[in-house]
This record gives C-alpha cells, structure tokens and sequence, in this order.
C-alpha cells in the first residue's frame, strides 16, 4: 500500500491529497453546475443541459419519495449537491493514481527515518485519491447532514421532534438516543468503506503489471456503479431523516 503526504499543522495532521482532492471535487461540481445553466435553451437544449435536467428529475423524485411533495422543492439543491459532489468525490480516484518514490526524508510529508526503515529506504507517496476513501471526510459529510437534521427538527417540528424520543414509552429514550448516533456513523463507515475497498483492490491488480489490466478494467467499470450508489443510497437517506425529523402524521397531531 501507498503511503499519503501528511503535514503537521496546529498540532493536526492534514493529508494533502485529501486536502487537495476535496478542493478538485468542489471545484469539479461547482463547474458542471454552472456549465449547465450556461447557455439554457428551450428549443434546443444541449447535451449537458439535457443530463442535468435528468439529474434534477431523478433528484426531485428520490426527494418526493420521502416526504410530501409541497415540501421537495426546498432540499431539491441540497439533493443535487450531495449527490453530484459525492459521486465526483468516489469517482476521482478511479482514472489513475500519481505516486512518487521518496528515498530522502522529509518532514513537510511526514517522511521520517522510521518510515523510510520500514519500507526498506523507498517510500511509495501517493497523491492522488478519491477524498470519500478517508474516513475523516465521510465523517465530516455525516456529521454535517446530522446537525442539518437536528436544527431542521427542532426548528420546523419541535414539539413532536423533542416527544419522538421518548416514544413510545420513556424507556425507550436510551434506545432512541443510540439510534440517532448511530445514523452518521453508519453513513459515515457505508460510504468510506466502500470507497476505501475499491481503492484498495485497485491497487491490488495494479501491482500484477500487465496481466491486470483486463481485471482493472472490470473493476473500474463497476467502481462507477458503486460510486453511482454510494452516493444515491447517502442523499436518499440525508431525506429520509430530514423528512424524519420535520414532518409527523396528521393522526398524531390531531390526537
């Protein structure tokens, strides 16, 4: 396995390919968004045009499949950029990988004597990766989409979000506090696990020369589902605990 450019700063450590494949992602969905609204065309749409009308239906409908449709409207751009950023975000590690040899140290990149000891005086350093394959970044997505869920609920439904803990007994406040920790943690694991396995596995054929290509091939094309997935399965489940959290059944206000 590759090792990764890590830098100390403020007593932190910052992975720079992490750093800098999060900025390429940002900056890859801020550009399709914009390209598509570039030259908007009624009679003649263009093919980017047309893609992400596509893109806005099936955003529109995965929302509407979650709560009442007066409400889609106004977490349809929250819908798209989860989804278009997470994708971009799973798919950049796919095309290839930019690694260098280190045989120096170097303490910016985290290069010290120890490390070239256990890897034999050679440091492979890569610098390219998807940024959903650090456990850090699916963290930081999960936990703000959390947070988003709980200032919703307790803004727009405050009297039922604060009762749905302890329903339907008090007992069960407990059970119902570690479901809702357990909602960004598993969100945060399903999307870096998948991610990391794949980049992984990838790395794994490469090391097989020329006789993995076709192997590589299979499984970048399936990578694109799985990333395709991935991202689907961490917007549509973004909706459900939105829709969770600000929206309760008429029976049970009128009771």
């Amino acid at each position: 396995m590759h090792e990764f450019p890590i830098t100390k700063l403020g007593g932190f450590n910052i992975d720079l390919s992490t750093w800098g494949a999060i900025i390429i992602s940002a900056i890859i969905t801020f550009l399709l968004a914009r390209l598509a609204v570039r030259n908007l065309s009624v009679h003649n749409p263009g093919k980017l045009q047309n893609f992400m009308e596509w893109v806005v239906e099936f955003v529109h409908t995965t929302i509407a499949s979650t709560m009442p449709l007066e409400k889609v409207k106004r977490y349809i751009s929250l819908g798209l950029t989860l989804i278009i950023f997470i994708f971009v975000s799973n798919m950049l590690g796919l095309p290839f990988g930019i690694v260098f040899d280190f045989h120096h140290e170097n303490e910016f990149l985290g290069i010290t004597k120890e490390v070239l000891e256990q890897h034999h005086g050679a440091v492979h350093m890569a610098f390219w990766k998807s940024p959903t394959a650090d456990l850090a970044v699916t963290a930081g997505l999960a936990i703000t989409v959390i947070f988003l869920v709980h200032y919703l609920g307790l803004k727009e439904n405050t009297k039922h979000y604060i009762k749905h803990y302890v329903e339907p007994f008090p007992v069960f406040l407990p059970l119902n506090i570690i479901k809702e920790i357990s909602k960004p943690v598993t969100l945060a694991l399903r999307l870096y696990a998948n991610i990391f396995a794949g980049e992984v596995l990838i790395s794994t054929i490469l090391m097989l020369g020329w006789v993995g290509i076709p192997f590589l091939a299979v499984w970048q094309g399936f990578s694109i589902f799985v990333g395709a997935i991935q991202a689907f399965l961490f917007t549509i489940l973004t909706m459900v605990y939105i829709s969770q959290a600000t929206i309760h059944h008429h029976e049970e206000e009128a009771h």
